[in-house]
């Protein structure tokens, strides 16, 4: 039978920047048990008390993320602006017009162009400059989307990074607590891309240097 802490608790599981206030002491919990308070009538269905999510908040102890100290080691940021996403759903011809689409731009020096792909779809970034070229070779697929005026900013990482925790949480969570919506994102092992739409280029742009300088 589900008891009031194991509603609280579950709750707070899945909202990991309330679960980071907690875990740092900065949130009143008389204050948050009440704003809980419906969500957790609805999922017990029956009233609760306030106080009996007061006690289940004490006795929750969520794991601190260590604070991460080399993030101060981020190389250089680099952003890009003009940038045209596709969105194709795979079939037998995909990979041969991904084929094509890179004979096509081989030999343009500044020619911008990234490829992912999942076991339904094909993500295709390139600059904006390249988009009939991409049609040409893309023109018997099926596309499902295409999104232009997207900006990139490119970061490297630092060494060993795939052994940070909480490294792309602590990215993401600075760009949601500044309202900056994040269009796509590629990584590779070294480097980490974020496309955003234009208007919040410049915003993320200062957020990535000052998660530099903290």
């Amino acid at each position: 039978m589900k008891t009031i802490t194991d509603c609280v608790h579950n709750i707070l599981r899945h909202q990991p920047f309330l679960e980071d206030a907690l875990s740092r002491n900065i949130i009143n919990f008389s204050s948050l048990a009440i704003d809980m308070l419906p969500q957790v009538e609805k999922i017990m269905r029956k009233p609760v008390k306030t106080g009996s999510i007061v006690m289940a908040l004490r006795r929750y102890h969520p794991k601190r993320i260590k604070h991460i100290d080399n993030l101060r080691n981020l190389g250089d940021i680099v952003v890009r602006s003009g940038i045209t996403e596709y969105t194709f759903l795979n079939s037998n011809t995909i990979l041969t017009s991904q084929t094509n689409l890179l004979n096509s731009v081989k030999n343009e020096a500044k020619a911008y162009f990234t490829y992912s792909s999942n076991f339904q779809e094909s993500n295709i970034l390139v600059a904006s400059s390249l988009k009939d070229t991409v049609e040409k070779h893309f023109k018997d697929e099926s596309c499902i989307s295409v999104t232009d005026n997207l900006s990139s900013i490119s970061i490297a990482l630092p060494q060993d990074n795939s052994k940070v925790i909480g490294l792309y949480f602590y990215i993401f969570k600075l760009l949601a607590y500044e309202g900056i919506p994040v269009f796509e994102v590629i990584s590779t092992s070294n480097y980490f891309t974020l496309f955003l739409e234009k208007e919040f280029v410049n915003s993320a742009f200062l957020l990535m240097n000052e998660i530099k300088e903290s």
